[in-house]
C-alpha cells in the first residue's frame, strides 16, 4: 500500500552531498513527493553530528565525502541505532556494496537518479530498517544482528521465489514462525534455505520447490 501525504509529511530525512546542485535537486524532488527535508550537509561528519541532534526518520546520504565518507558514517548512525541510512551511488563496485551492507545501510539509490525512483526505495528502507531494528532486539549484538540480517534477507528471497510473497510479507511469515516454534528467525532462516536447498538438489529437472 502506497503511503499517504501525510505519512510521508511525517517523514523527516536529512539530505548529505559534497555536490550543492545534488542536494538542491534532491530536496525539491523529495519535498515535491511530501517528504520533509530537515536539513542537508556537505560531509559525512557533519552528516553525523546534525542526525545526532535531529534525530531524522531517514538520511540519505552520497558514497563519497570529505571528513567521513557515507559508508563509515552510515556504521556510526546504525551502531547508535539513530537512523536508517540509504546511499547514493554512480558506484557498481561489488567490495562497496558488501561494505555498505556490513555497516547497516538498507538501501540504494543509483546516480543519475529521477523522482520516481525514489519514493519505493525510501519506503523499502523504512520497511527494512524496522526489520533489522527487530532483529537487533532479538539478538542484541550490532555485530550478530548485521549477520542475522544476511540470513534473514537470503530466506526472505526464497519465500518471495516460491511463494511470491511481498517482502514484507516474508519477513512477517519468519518472524511469526520465529515466535510460533520458540526458535530465533535466525534458525528458521536457516531451516528454509536449508530446505530450499534440499528440495532444489532432489526435485527433477524443471520441477518448482514449495520451500517452506
Amino acid at each position: 500500500m502506497r503511503p499517504t501525504n501525510a505519512q510521508r509529511a511525517t517523514c523527516r530525512i536529512l539530505v548529505a552531498d559534497d555536490e550543492s546542485l545534488i542536494r538542491l535537486d534532491l530536496k525539491e524532488m523529495l519535498t515535491h513527493l511530501g517528504y520533509d527535508v530537515v536539513a542537508e550537509v556537505g560531509d559525512g561528519a557533519a552528516a553525523i553530528e546534525l542526525s545526532r541532534k535531529l534525530k531524522p526518520d531517514l538520511v540519505i546520504m552520497d558514497i563519497k565525502m570529505p571528513e567521513v565518507d557515507g559508508i563509515a558514517a552510515a556504521e556510526i548512525l546504525t551502531r547508535e541505532q539513530i537512523a536508517p541510512v540509504v546511499l547514493l551511488t554512480a558506484y557498481s563496485d561489488q567490495a562497496l556494496v558488501e561494505r555498505a551492507r556490513d555497516a547497516g545501510v538498507v538501501g540504494y539509490v543509483v546516480k543519475p537518479f529521477r523522482e520516481a525512483e525514489l519514493m519505493p526505495v525510501i519506503e523499502l528502507s523504512l520497511t527494512r530498517f524496522a526489520e533489522f531494528t527487530a532483529l537487533r532486539k532479538e539478538v542484541g549484538d550490532l555485530r550478530d544482528a548485521l549477520e542475522t540480517r544476511k540470513v534473514v534477507e537470503r530466506a526472505k528471497g526464497v519465500l518471495m521465489e516460491v511463494h511470491g510473497l511481498p517482502e514484507a510479507d516474508a519477513f512477517r511469515r519468519i518472524r511469526k514462525t520465529s515466535m510460533d516454534s520458540r526458535k530465533s528467525m535466525k534458525e528458521v532462516a536457516e531451516a528454509i534455505l536449508l530446505t530450499y536447498e534440499m528440495d532444489i538438489s532432489t526435485a527433477p529437472s524443471g520441477e518448482t520447490t514449495d520451500g517452506m
